[in-house]
Order: structure tokens, then C-alpha cells, then sequence
């Protein structure tokens, strides 16, 4: 028996890629595909480790990372959805205006907390508030969960108050109201692409279902999702 075709992805785009697995496998019936969904972090360094995944997926400039060192093929990265950054509190909770820059930087000075990924959008974040120059007085009230801990499960359970994380991973957890995108002049829109592991025997399948992924015909599914098409 064939064993399955494997991938890894970071937890933002866990739910668009199984539906989009689902979708595949609709019209490749007798192919098994597992899909691994962690931390950003922690699945680009299990490929770096040599983990034997066919495919990964992850933010652009993590995937070119680990093509650039060789664990993932050069010249396979395929970019197959863009992403951006929504704003969530507490079920119920007092909404904030998030309407323009200076709202939103004023609800982040007013937070009682405020709840950051360690992935992409959260270096983004980080860099927002430096230029806003609040990055030190905010600090302490920063919250990072650990990795593949969605940032929304800190705000319904109160420990967090204001949190940011892709509305991919916001939009169907519950116990949370999702405020909305950050406004347009501080969108932080993550690109996530796919790529064939280096130590993949199966390039062909892989890159395959890339495309299949990147296809026209799967953007109404990714919309579902909150993200748009690459």
C-alpha cells in the first residue's frame, strides 16, 4: 500500500488546507494526503531538521528561508493565498473604534492586554509598535502564546484583551467578536506559499496539488476562509 502524501503548515492556513485536501481529493480519489498544522516557528524548523514531509506551507519569507538552505526545492515555492490581520475581544466586551491608525493605536494604549502570534503578523506588529514609538510602554502587557496556540483561545478566556492575530485563525473560534481587519494604512497582509521538502521523493504529486491550490477555481473557498487569492 502507498503510503500518503505529507505536508506541514503553519496553524494560519490549517483549515483552508484541509478543505482545500478535501476539494483534491474529490478528483484523485485513491491519493491519501496527511497534513501536520503547528506553530510557524516550530514547523519550518522541523523541515530544517530533515523531518520527511513532501510538502510545506508557510509565510513566503519563511519558505524562501528554508529554500535558500537547501530543505526546500529551489524554484518550487507557489504562492497560494494572501492573508491579513483582524482584531478580536473578549465575547460581548466593549468594542474599540479600529476605524483609522490613530483608533487603533489608541485602543492598544488602553488595552489591559494585548495578545500578538509569533508568527509573521506578530513581527509586523512588533515593528508597528516601535514606529509608533509605544513598543516599550506596551511590553509588559504583551501576551504570546505558545506556539500553534491560536491567539483568539487567550481572548475568550479573558487572559487577553485585545488580540491580533489572521482572521483565518480568528474567525471561527468561539467565544470571541471579531472587531474586524486593521484599516487599511497598517494592513499587515501575509503571503503563504507552498514548496516541495527537499527530502521529498514525490516532487511531481507535490507540486501537482500546489497547483491545484493556486488554481482559479479554489478562490471562493479561500474567501470563506478570510483570505483572498494569491
Amino acid at each position: 500500500m502507498r503510503t500518503a502524501l505529507t505536508l506541514i503548515s503553519s496553524m494560519a492556513t490549517k483549515q483552508v488546507l484541509a478543505d482545500l485536501i478535501d476539494l483534491y481529493r474529490q478528483q484523485h480519489p485513491h491519493l491519501a494526503i496527511e497534513l501536520a498544522s503547528v506553530g510557524g516557528v516550530d514547523a519550518a524548523r522541523r523541515v530544517a531538521a530533515g523531518e520527511p514531509f513532501d510538502g510545506v506551507v508557510l509565510g513566503a519569507d519563511a519558505l524562501d528561508k528554508l529554500a535558500a538552505a537547501g530543505h526546500v526545492l529551489a524554484g518550487s515555492r507557489v504562492d497560494l493565498v494572501r492573508s491579513g490581520v483582524a482584531v478580536a475581544v473578549k465575547a460581548g466586551s466593549p468594542r474599540p473604534d479600529l476605524g483609522s491608525e490613530d483608533s487603533v493605536k489608541q485602543a492598544v494604549l488602553a488595552a489591559r492586554t494585548l495578545g500578538c502570534s509569533t508568527g509573521p503578523s506578530g513581527v509586523a506588529l512588533a515593528r508597528l509598535f516601535e514606529r509608533w514609538g509605544i513598543a516599550e510602554q506596551i511590553a509588559p502587557r504583551i501576551v504570546t502564546p505558545p506556539p500553534g496556540v491560536p491567539v483568539g483561545t487567550l481572548v475568550a478566556s479573558g487572559e487577553v484583551a485585545l488580540g491580533f492575530q489572521q482572521l483565518s485563525e480568528l474567525m471561527h473560534l468561539p467565544g470571541i467578536d471579531v472587531l474586524g481587519p486593521l484599516p487599511p494604512a497598517i494592513q499587515i497582509e501575509t503571503i503563504f506559499a507552498g514548496g516541495v521538502a527537499a527530502a521529498s521523493r514525490r516532487a511531481g504529486e507535490v507540486r501537482a496539488l500546489l497547483a491545484f491550490m493556486a488554481s482559479e477555481g479554489t478562490a471562493e473557498l479561500k474567501r470563506a476562509h478570510g483570505m483572498a487569492a494569491a
